[in-house]
């Protein structure tokens, strides 16, 4: 059972508008598969128990692989993951530990060499939005109680 606020009633129209950038980001035409995965890889980092059941759930109903579902966390040393993924999970990588990863040049060029810079900033809207996700549900709580579990 949650006990803190509940951001859906009590977040008014600013609420409502991340929301609706998060629908949106979703729509952004990069793949599912790779969105999936970024989703994944950001809550491993950020211990968003909420977010991991969710996405990894989607990203095996959408047809994703368990193995690489699995090994998500250990993705540079996982053969299963394509350059363009790789690209996308350092990059996920740097931005969610900003704070002391950095984005040094050599991530941003694996990124620049797979993504055009539309889907570069697609991507990074991306990390942004599953990393404020993260933020909420860990922060207030959240779980999916569609999903069958809880806190």
């Amino acid at each position: 059972m949650n006990d803190r606020t509940n951001i859906y009633s009590a977040g008014g129209p600013l609420f409502k508008a991340w929301y609706d950038l998060s629908m949106q980001v979703e729509k952004c035409g990069l793949e599912k598969s790779l969105l999936e995965l970024v989703k994944i890889r950001s809550s491993q980092i950020n211990a968003c128990a909420n977010c991991l059941n969710i996405h990894t759930s989607d990203a095996s109903k959408a047809g994703e692989a368990e193995q690489r579902i699995h090994l998500v966390a250990a993705w540079e040393e996982a053969p299963c993951y394509t350059p363009r993924e790789r690209a996308a999970l350092g990059w996920t990588e740097h931005l969610t530990q900003v704070a002391t990863k950095r984005a040094p040049d050599h991530v941003f060029a694996a990124l620049e060499a797979e993504f055009s810079p539309e889907e570069q900033v697609q991507l990074t809207l991306a990390i942004n939005v599953i990393n404020g996700w993260n933020r909420l549900a860990v922060g207030f709580h959240l779980y999916d109680p569609a999903l069958g579990w809880a806190e």
